[in-house]
């Protein structure tokens, strides 16, 4: 069933995304006005608006876009990253998306190609994290590489930039975000030890975590 503009669904969704925008400024993920964060309700896409500090923000200075990113009403314009958003609404299933500047993972992304293995919370986000090559920020170019690094994985690092991760809600989608950074975290730390190289988990091991992360929590 599609939820009318103004509906209590809506209002939900605009209080998540603004709640998880600002946790991600609280958390250090982000500065200033970078970064950005979406949620999608039917046909309705809500993004955070480019260059306004979450502090400075209420719910109803979301920004409302069509799948094709066609404003629906007056208001502030759009994150930049809105082509990346969009992108991934349309390739995957995702239902919110965070997207930071996150220190240690946009270090990361200068190093390497793919974050190693390090923790078997590697196996939350689909396997192994890819770097999205570089691309200019809000080009259709950064989408296709986000993509392409986000094929059979729910984050990426794009790089020389920072993260990219997706869930079913704003909250899940932050925590992976959070989650990733953490692991971007420890492998520099333990990469950084003079003469000694971080063990990996191999791809058995943490087929065997991703199989009991299904398990993980409370039951319903």
């Amino acid at each position: 069933m599609k939820e009318s503009k103004g509906s209590a669904a809506e209002a939900r969704i605009r209080a998540e995304v603004l709640a998880t925008a600002r946790r991600t400024a609280a958390e250090g993920l982000v500065v200033g006005t970078s970064g950005n964060v979406s949620a999608r309700l039917g046909e309705m896409i809500l993004v955070t608006p480019s260059g306004v500090p979450y502090d400075r923000l209420g719910p109803e200075d979301l920004v409302a876009v069509d799948p094709d990113g066609r404003p629906l009403g007056a208001g502030l314009a759009p994150t930049s990253e809105l082509p990346l958003h969009l992108a991934v609404y349309r390739a995957t299933g995702a239902a919110a998306i965070v997207h930071t500047h996150a220190v240690h993972a946009t270090a990361v992304s200068t190093l390497v190609d793919e974050l190693p293995a390090v923790h078997y919370m590697t196996a939350a986000l689909g396997g192994p994290v890819r770097v999205a090559p570089y691309a200019l920020y809000g080009s259709d170019e950064l989408a296709r590489h986000a993509l392409a690094a986000l094929d059979g994985r729910t984050g990426c690092l794009l790089r020389n930039h920072g993260t990219l991760t997706y869930g079913a809600t704003p909250e899940q989608a932050h925590d992976r975000t959070a989650q990733l950074e953490w692991m971007c975290r420890v492998w520099l730390a333990a990469s950084g030890v003079p003469g000694r190289t971080p063990t990996l988990l191999s791809p058995d091991q943490l087929a065997e975590a991703a199989q009991k992360l299904t398990k993980y929590g409370q039951e319903p």
